[in-house]
This record gives structure tokens, sequence and C-alpha cells, in this order.
């Protein structure tokens, strides 16, 4: 992982985007099962070690025979003990898939021949003509791949078929691109996680969905912390504790935090991330809701992401800063904004981009109500959120639109 940019403060939206998308290498790939590889994308290509198939088969249920020597393709083959090498004039029961044995020079059906009283098969008076020609009903080595092709390229999100595949090519491992670990530090000493808050608490609405959220973003979550508000829970929660020892294996790329961005008393998201040797990339974004989002970097290359503790805030800040940088690491690239058409007039705000959970219809996208930063009402029944510019937009004029992963 690199970061290489300086702190940015109050980075236009779009600025954000791009600058959590640079700041990071693809994470290394790993071997895993073919079984863990389900669904996951592919960084070395899987290669036929050998034919595919890797020997003669027959295609159909019924005898392998000889017709080599006089030419006579018609028979009478004497029935032979099967598995062993078929002279001139012989057959030997085989089943579908089954080797076909040295000397055999076709396949006859099953439903094409029949077997006298003492022992020679011969073609059926009804059988259809060319039923013995040389490599009828024959699946040769090599039909499907030889040695050498490739299967499955670098790149290919895995798919069923594609397991299969491999599994039927020889290999029991992949190499395949490893997704960001993420952990979360859910923080605030108001917060409740049942039942109806107090006048002065409020409900958690982090802990329920993120672990999913991030899952749909290309992480894999790594746990979750929940903390109080002082300074030293915050330096122990950045510092990598999570449910005790975590080991280097299990260690978090990514740590998202749920409030303490803004800066007050009790805001400690900085003072922690100086105290622990990290930097901040990235100090605020001009947006709304979510402008006190913060991106750091600690020494150890784990970065941190710092969400606003308002609900729409920290899901607009995630989505603004959390799925570039996962995509970066997951060596994904950036999803782009569409334009669409705004169903509605957008008033300005000067210097700022706003995000606007929207509902997108034939291309017409129509802002949601209930979208304060501590709302989520309006936020369950989107399809997707509007980056209005600080000029506005004017109803039936095009506007960036970025989908939910949820969707």
């Amino acid at each position: 992982m690199l970061a290489q940019a300086t702190c940015t403060h109050a980075s236009t939206w779009a600025e954000a985007r791009q600058l959590a998308y640079q700041c990071a290498r693809p994470l290394p790939s790993m071997m895993v099962t073919l079984r863990e590889a389900m669904g996951r994308i592919l960084t070395s290509p899987v290669v036929a070690q050998q034919d595919l198939p890797h020997y003669a088969s027959s295609a159909m249920d019924g005898w392998a025979v000889n017709s080599a020597g006089d030419g006579d393709s018609t028979g009478p083959w004497m029935v032979t003990t099967p598995g062993r090498p078929l002279p001139a004039g012989q057959a030997s029961v085989i089943a579908t898939g089954g080797l076909v044995p040295t000397g055999a020079t076709a396949i006859l059906r099953k439903e094409s021949g029949r077997v006298s009283a003492d022992g020679y098969l011969s073609l059926r008076h009804d059988s259809k003509p060319h039923e013995t020609l040389p490599g009828r009903h024959i699946r040769p080595a090599g039909e499907e791949a030889v040695a050498g092709d490739v299967l499955i390229p670098p790149g290919t999100l895995l798919n069923p078929a594609h397991i299969a595949l491999a599994s039927v090519a020889g290999h029991d491992n992949v190499q395949i691109q490893r997704k960001p670990r993420v952990a979360v530090v859910l923080t605030g000493s108001e917060v409740v996680t049942s039942g109806e808050p107090a006048p002065g608490q409020v409900r958690d609405a982090f802990g329920p969905q993120l672990d999913t959220v991030i899952s749909q973003l290309g992480g894999e979550p790594a746990g979750q912390l929940r903390i109080g508000d002082s300074y030293d829970e915050w330096i122990v929660a950045l510092g990598g504790a999570l449910e005790g020892p975590v080991p280097d294996a299990e260690r978090p790329d990514v740590t998202v935090t749920t409030g303490g961005t803004g800066k007050s008393g009790t805001d400690h998201f900085r003072d922690a991330v100086a105290a622990l040797g990290g930097r901040l990339l990235l100090d605020g974004i001009a947006m709304r809701p979510g402008h006190p989002a913060v991106l750091a970097e600690l020494p150890d290359g784990r970065f941190i992401i710092g969400l606003p503790g308002n609900p729409l805030a920290a899901m607009m800040a995630l989505m603004t800063l959390g799925e570039p940088l996962l995509a970066a690491l997951g060596d994904r690239p950036l999803t782009e904004a569409s334009l669409m058409t705004s169903g509605a007039d957008m008033e300005p705000d000067p210097r700022r981009t706003r995000l606007v959970p929207c509902t997108v219809i034939h291309d017409l996208a129509f802002p949601a109500s209930h979208t304060g930063p501590g709302m989520m009402r309006g936020l369950a029944w989107a399809n997707g959120y509007m980056a209005v510019p600080p000029e506005g937009v004017a109803a039936g004029s095009p506007v960036p639109v970025l989908p939910l992963p949820w969707n």
C-alpha cells in the first residue's frame, strides 16, 4: 500500500474520491481452495496441466469394437473381457465415459447391437448406417483442451462453472485477489444498542448494518469494537486491539470509525492518529452531508476512515471514501457516476457538493425526502444518490448519479 498524498483540507467531493482511490495499491494475492475461491477475482491463469480429457473415452453405453485388419466395420465381433487391449475382430462392453481400450476403432451403441448365444456381437437390422466407422462415438483425448491451454484468464470473477472447470483440470487451489479486511470502531457513550433511547441517547445505526455494507463494497469484515468517548479508548482501538491481540494475518487493512471527527474537546480522531505516528491524508470534504470525514494512514500501512456520527452523513462519507479505497485495495476499477436527468430543481450550495439519496426510474433521478444528516428514512427507499454540484441543477438537466451498493 502507498499513500503519497499530503493532507488535503476540504477537498471537493470528486477530488476526495480520486484521492481515496489513488492512495492505495492492490493487496497481494493469495492461494485458496476451489471452494473458497467462489465469487473471487482470479489473479493467475488456470492452465490445463494435461489434455482434457486426458484419455480417449466412450460417448455412449455399448461396446468398444476393433474393426481393423480386414476393414470390416459390420462385424461380427467376438465379445471379450472389458479392460484389455482389443485385437482385430473383438469387442468389449463399455460405459459412457469409460476408457477406450487399446485397439478399439469405434463404439457401438447399446441399442444398435446384439450379442448372440455363442458370444458374438453384431449389428441390429435397424441400426443406423456408419455406426462403427473409425472414431464413431469416441471422445478423443484433448478434445476440450490440450496441455498448456489457458482455461481461465486472470481478472475473471469466478463463478460455479469456472470452479468446476478448474477442478476438472486437476487444480486444488487457485490464486485470487485478497479482499481488504475492514474493522469497525463504533464510538459514543450516548449510543444504545437496544430498546427505545431516552432523551440524550441515540440508537446504534451502524452496528447492525455496517459489516454488510463493507461486504457489498468488496471488503471483508474483521470485527467490531464499541468504545466510549475517551482519548485512551481511541488509542487502544486505533492501535488495533479488537477483542484482544490480533495476529498479523488477521490484522485489518482498513479501520472505519464512527463519530469523533469533529473538532470539539470530545473528538479524538486526529489526536489519536498523531499519537500513533500516523498522518492525515484528507481532512474534511466540501460536501453535504458528511463534510467532517477524514482519511488517515498509520505507519504499518493501515488506513483509517473517520466517518461523522450522524447516520446519513456517515453513509455518504463511506460511499465517498470507503468505496474507492476498498476498490483500490481489491484491484477493482473505481465506480464512475452516470449522468441522468434530474427530476426536480436542486438549489445551489456554494462551494459544496450535495449528496442526495434518490430514486432512479428510466434514467430520471428523483430526490428523496427526509435526507437530513441524521435521517435514514430517505436512504432506506433510495436506489442511488445524486452528486449535485455547487451551482445546483435544474429539473430536466443532467446530474451525476451513483448506485448504492445494495442495489
